[in-house]
């Protein structure tokens, strides 16, 4: 028996506009799993480069830009920010417009990027089932992280931050011109009715 809350197929847009899926916004049905590779796509990118994809760099706080960018599929990498071959690959399989295109998880389990620092104990406990998955130890520290994230930046340059870069409030109220200024209080959440 399925869940009707685990396998129900998402029509909702809800969360924060960086992180949404195109698919999405199009208001039709889409794959959760799918549109989440997207999201876990823009946490990395984060992670390396220290803004979002697709935000404009020159009008951050302007949701319009970024959900129009992201319907394009517009981003770039920083020319002072290096990024691996196989990073860049990843990053470019996951930003893919078309869901039914864009990289899976079981494809990204196997990407030269994804599996280069991966713990033996990882590799080895999937193909037994991990039976005992509670049970074993972190195989990974924080340190051991971190060093995966910098060899995905390929020791390059440290990201400069600046206003527009992440740190900025996400109030979509900006993105209303005849939004109520009295209206202090926003979760920062993009919500869209189906």
């Amino acid at each position: 028996m399925q869940s009707s809350v685990l396998h129900s197929q998402p029509k909702s847009t809800v969360g924060t506009p960086a992180y949404i899926a195109p698919e999405v916004l199009s208001r039709k049905e889409y794959d959760g799993k799918i549109a989440d590779v997207w999201s876990c796509g823009v946490t990395l990118y984060v992670m390396l480069v220290g803004a979002y994809p697709f935000e404009d760099p020159e009008d951050p706080r302007n949701f319009r830009k970024t959900i129009q960018r992201i319907l394009s599929v517009e981003y770039s990498i920083p020319d002072y920010v290096r990024i691996s071959k196989e990073c860049k690959h990843l990053l470019f399989r996951i930003f893919v417009a078309e869901p039914e295109k864009r990289i899976t998880i079981p494809e990204i389990e196997k990407h030269p990027w994804f599996v280069k620092y991966m713990p033996v104990e990882f590799t080895e406990g999937k193909e037994r089932g991990l039976e005992n998955e509670d049970k074993r130890e972190e195989s990974q520290v924080i340190e051991q992280v971190l060093a995966i994230v910098q060899e995905g930046r390929k020791h390059g340059e440290e990201p400069k931050l600046s206003e527009h870069f992440i740190g900025g409030s996400m109030d979509l109220d900006d993105t209303d011109a005849d939004a109520n200024l009295d209206d202090t209080e926003s979760s920062g959440d993009f919500v869209c009715a189906l």
